[in-house]
């Protein structure tokens, strides 16, 4: 997959279109795309369209607002659902006054050379969000090209959307959050050193750090399962500060992977997070943190079992 960012440099010919913000890649996101990707047999350059900066934190000059998906994990995601670009477009003072017309214009039709686009019933666009789907569909009569605009995907009898999934993220409802995400949600990152208490505790772990910017679930111990290259494990996973043997400034995920004994620093592993079992403790003894690890084990293995 070719991946674009943060630049207007690029010429692109007979693409078919999707457009939105993807944080999650949730199930809404995920038909738009799918669709796209199922016209490359037709001949089309299959195009998943964001913005380089979430427009919410540029608008609020808010730095805080955590992403469900990282840039770098947004590549992975749009290239394993068949993209043949992502284009993460910059989003500054001129695209966010810039007319609906000129945004299809010179975006859409000059730089991309759309023959079909695909939104959500709700995309808005363009200069005080003017733009909507009557309007796409009013200039792509002008400009030649398709609109395909899709309802938003309902569960429970409730709309599914990156906000909704950020609020079951942040209560820890993993299952919840997994069925609207329509994948694990996932923290991706790099095995570095860490204390190694667990390996004295005959449970060595593996420690990533999560991205500044990425949503993380609460403290506690989750049900896991771990991406190592081509190979997947299953493990349980605590996120927090280690308060039983010192506690730590900077928040990490220490992973214990089940019946795996390689020695993994310096790789990138992808962590998939299925399901909470305990918020973060402190024991009072090694002794005592390790009888309750091997309690998780066992809830992390009889969880896999019965799914």
């Amino acid at each position: 997959m070719n991946y674009i960012w943060n630049t207007t440099d690029f010429h692109l010919q007979n693409t078919a279109v999707s457009l939105g913000k993807f944080d999650g890649f949730h199930v809404g996101h995920r038909l738009l795309i799918e669709y796209v990707t199922s016209l490359k047999e037709k001949g089309y350059q299959a195009v998943t369209f964001s913005f380089f900066q979430h427009p919410g934190n540029y608008v609020s000059n808010d730095t805080s607002r955590k992403l469900i998906y990282t840039e770098a994990e947004k590549v992975k995601r749009a290239e394993e659902l068949g993209s043949d670009y992502l284009i993460s477009y910059p989003f500054n003072e001129e695209v966010m006054h810039m007319e609906p017309e000129e945004f299809v214009r010179s975006v859409l039709v000059e730089r991309l050379d759309a023959k079909v686009v695909v939104v959500g019933k709700d995309y808005h666009f363009g200069r005080n969000r003017e733009g909507n789907v009557a309007v796409l569909e009013e200039l792509s009569r002008k400009y030649g090209f398709q609109v395909l605009a899709f309802d938003k995907v309902v569960l429970d009898g409730v709309e599914v959307s990156s906000t909704r999934i950020r609020q079951e993220l942040m209560n820890g409802n993993m299952e919840k959050a997994n069925e609207m995400l329509g994948a694990p949600y996932s923290i991706t990152g790099e095995v570095v050193y860490g204390n190694q208490i667990g390996r004295t505790l005959g449970m060595p772990t593996a420690n990533i750090v999560p991205a500044k910017e990425k949503l993380v679930p609460p403290n506690g111990v989750y049900a896991s399962r771990i991406h190592i290259d081509d190979s997947c494990y299953y493990g349980i996973t605590n996120i927090g500060y280690k308060p039983t043997v010192g506690g730590e400034h900077e928040k990490g995920v220490e992973t214990f992977i089940f019946d795996f004994s390689e020695i993994i620093y310096g790789k990138e592993i992808q962590v998939d997070f299925y399901a909470f079992e305990r918020g973060e403790q402190r024991f009072d003894s090694l002794e005592e943190l390790k009888k309750q690890m091997e309690r998780d084990c066992q809830f992390g293995r009889e969880y896999f079992q019965n799914v």
